[in-house]
């Protein structure tokens, strides 16, 4: 797993699944002989990807970003429409941490898409039960009311076993939220309509997590949106706000899904990477060019 220590932050990569995802999906309008220059294919138009919950520990508390796949309740025919490899791994994960699920104390999903909030429930002699029952879950206040009220778009992936049996334990928010000194979240919208990001602060430093506008380091271009975007327009607006703000503070992001790199800081311009931390598993495609510049 790969671990960072950003002032009294300190984050770990969890190990939560590494999985195939269609191309075309991940990149949308962008037309493969465009995108596969920067993102390595397979010969059925797959990508790699990871689905790596993110856990902070800060001041005594175990806070985690997002939350994995559940596994446990996927049909084969789920599995295979996921592109998973495996079942997930992250409270081994925490075990290996010295850590177990009841120990986690604050959850911050990004958005409750399946591939990021399937990881809250899992079937234990065929009930469902909450993974992490000690936690508090944060989400933006417009997710948790689509995720309640899902439309025709979003019914397959808003699903009734990842939130009903949790329901209890979220707390929502509306634009701004300030968990504690260090960690804030912010609604964007665009990606879903309640989706947020999550802005760490050390000092002079900041750290953004862009959650699912900054699905991999290959979408930076604002343009280059994913086709399970609900608001396209909206991700290209707070992409290009958030990139900028990260560009001119020389913030550090931090990812869930780049199956690559961990983390990355860019320059100024945002066009050369000045930092960064390489995923410490292989990746199911190699990248030849990646690029690893350390402090």
């Amino acid at each position: 797993m790969n671990t960072y220590q950003f002032g009294e932050v300190s984050i770990t990569w969890l190990d939560g699944m590494r999985s195939y995802h269609d191309g075309g999906v991940l990149f949308g309008p962008v037309p493969k002989a465009v995108w596969n220059k920067k993102f390595p294919v397979n010969n059925k138009n797959q990508i790699p990807q990871v689905m790596d919950p993110i856990l902070l520990q800060y001041q005594g508390e175990n806070i985690l970003i997002d939350t994995g796949i559940g596994t446990s309740k996927m049909t084969n025919k789920q599995w295979r429409n996921a592109g998973v490899t495996r079942d997930t791994t992250v409270e081994e994960s925490l075990q290996a941490l010295g850590l177990t699920a009841a120990d986690i104390d604050t959850i911050i999903q990004t958005h409750m898409h399946n591939d990021h909030a399937g990881g809250l429930t899992k079937l234990v002699n065929e009930t469902l039960k909450p993974v992490f029952p000690n936690a508090t879950i944060y989400m933006n206040e417009i997710e948790w009311d689509e995720v309640r009220n899902p439309n025709e778009r979003t019914t397959g992936t808003y699903l009734k076993d990842n939130w009903q049996p949790v329901q209890d334990q979220v707390v929502t928010f509306s634009d701004k939220f300030e968990l504690n000194d260090a960690i804030t979240l912010h609604h964007t919208g665009g990606h879903s309509r309640g989706h947020s990001i999550v802005v760490i602060a050390q000092n002079d430093e900041t750290m953004i997590h862009m959650g699912d506008l900054l699905m991999t380091t290959a979408h930076l271009n604002p343009l280059w949106v994913p086709a399970v975007d609900d608001y396209p327009m909206t991700s290209i607006k707070q992409k290009k706000k958030w990139l900028e703000y990260g560009f001119s503070h020389q913030s550090q992001f931090i990812f869930y899904h780049d199956p690559y790199y961990a983390l990355v800081q860019w320059d100024k311009s945002g066009e050369k990477i000045v930092k960064s931390i390489p995923r410490d598993k292989e990746p199911l495609i190699p990248y030849l060019s990646l690029i690893h510049i350390s402090e």
